[in-house]
């Protein structure tokens, strides 16, 4: 990668999971322990699963997609033994964009750097027969993804630098702060999108999210 140049055709990488199973196996096992019939919508469905995936992920191993070669998505890392793994899988830096959690008492044994980017999905749970996927989310300002990308840009000019970004179930808050960087960093919403989705099924990106992404690659113009 050259000196202060992000785009698609440099960072492209293997697609791998690293440390941990997939989410989607979490969510089988939850699903399974529930009554289907007491579960009446796919979007019911997958408000547990992502419940699932936050209580799991303080007592599991690390759950990390690698987007790039060099940025990953995921998890929650919760305790020292996660953090611990973190560090083997070479992760250099994190945007931690967990209000419910500040990794950097974590990370300073291991000398990796944390952007503390504490965001709150502003979820509020519905009644099935009302809930809409989306409804529920919040717009986010310029602030947040500034802070993320301002952190991430001059880390990802040294060579070395594995970047790590991740909210409570790796769902909404990280895919949102990766598309963002991603979108900085030269890649089209359409394509950035389509990575991460691709490599990290769980991913999920409420329309507001996306919207507040958008405005703020604009504000950059």
């Amino acid at each position: 990668m050259k000196r202060g140049s992000w785009n698609a055709s440099e960072i492209g990488g293997q697609a791998a999971l690293s440390v941990s199973p997939r989410v989607e196996s979490r969510w089988r096992k939850l699903l399974d322990a529930f009554p289907m019939e007491s579960l009446r919508d796919e979007s019911i469905k997958k408000r547990w699963a992502d419940r699932k995936v936050r209580v799991r992920g303080r007592r599991v191993g690390m759950d990390i997609t690698w987007e790039t070669d060099r940025i990953a998505v995921g998890g929650g890392i919760w305790n020292a033994e996660n953090m611990a793994a973190v560090a083997r899988a070479g992760i250099t830096h994190i945007i931690d964009m967990q209000i419910e959690f500040d990794d950097r008492p974590l990370a300073e044994p291991h000398g990796i750097a944390v952007c503390w980017n504490p965001v709150d999905d502003d979820f509020a749970p519905k009644r099935g027969d009302v809930f809409r996927r989306g409804v529920d989310f919040a717009p986010k300002g310029a602030d947040v993804f500034a802070r993320g990308v301002e952190f991430a840009l001059p880390a990802l000019e040294e060579n070395e630098t594995k970047l790590f970004i991740h909210c409570a179930a790796g769902v909404h808050r990280a895919p949102m702060m990766t598309l963002a960087l991603l979108g900085v960093m030269g890649w089209t919403m359409e394509d950035a999108m389509r990575l991460i989705e691709g490599r990290r099924p769980a991913a999920d990106f409420a329309e507001v999210y996306v919207q507040s992404v958008e405005k703020f690659l604009k504000g950059r113009d």
